[in-house]
């Protein structure tokens, strides 16, 4: 699974990018995970609101910190 986490630097993106790796730690799942601070390579993924989460090049979190849970009932539905 590869993981992208979409946004400019600012402290939601951070919030977002840690999250991001808690819910795998939870999980005990294994991913390549990137976060992209570069506006014009992730406005080339479709994101238009940052923060984004995307998974395997969908995306699936924009414009919002998803919480942990949130982000481990993504992953797990991704992994099925």
């Amino acid at each position: 699974m590869k993981i992208q986490v979409a946004g400019p630097g600012c402290p939601r993106c951070k919030e977002t990018h840690k999250n991001v790796i808690n819910a795998l730690s939870e999980l005990n799942l294994a991913a390549d995970v990137e976060y992209i601070t570069d506006i014009s390579q992730f406005r080339k993924l479709g994101v238009m609101m940052t923060p984004a989460v995307i998974v395997d090049g969908k995306i699936v979190v924009s414009g919002k910190i998803p919480t942990v849970n949130e982000l481990k009932e993504i992953f797990s539905k991704k992994n099925l």
